[in-house]
């Protein structure tokens, strides 16, 4: 069980993703989260006063089930298979987030000052999900994809637009953590 539990090395979890990409190459299928979002627009009808929305969703089932699979997985893994002795974070990294008012995660990924329910009691918290949110499906509807899509599928089959989209996802990232972020908190 302790080899479930604890973080797998990245060969194993890049050699896993790989073996999945190639299946799915294989099939002519391609992977994304965020496609997902159109398929369940497109299964309410919308479709009929939205031209966006008028595709065939029912080909994209089983990219559905993709979504079912990674929510099951995650509270599963959350659940039943962590282990949080195995978590550690670069003391450098608990100073800065220290400096900017977040308690150490300990011995959690996610601390409690911007994923704990307590969020939901401050409308500038609340406000800053709403706003990141928009953002988000905004930006990924005008990448013609999300981080998944691109970094995982797209540039498994070599395509550019998704290496100029990675590209864009890791300088926006670095952007928000290092001039923004510090600013919001």
């Amino acid at each position: 069980m302790e080899f479930i539990t604890h973080t797998w090395h990245w060969s194993i979890s890049g050699f896993i993703i790989g073996l999945v990409m190639l299946a799915l190459i294989y099939f002519g299928k391609v992977f994304g989260m965020s496609s997902n979002l159109r398929s369940l627009c497109s299964m309410t009808g919308i479709g009929k006063r939205v031209s966006f929305f008028d595709w065939d969703w029912k080909s994209q089932r089983w990219n559905l089930v993709v979504v079912l699979g990674a929510m099951i997985g995650g509270y599963v893994a959350t659940h039943y298979l962590s282990d949080a002795s195995n978590v550690t974070i670069n003391p450098a990294t608990i100073q800065k987030l220290q400096k900017i008012g977040i308690d150490a995660p300990n011995s959690k990924l996610l601390p409690d000052a911007i994923f704990g329910s307590d969020v939901f009691h401050s409308p500038q918290k609340i406000l800053l999900l709403i706003i990141g949110g928009i953002l988000i499906g905004f930006g990924s509807r005008y990448a013609g994809g999300c981080t998944s899509g691109h970094a995982i599928s797209g540039l498994s089959n070599f395509q550019l637009p998704s290496l100029k989209a990675v590209i864009g996802f890791f300088i926006g990232g670095l952007i928000m953590v290092n001039f923004i972020f510090p600013l919001i908190f």
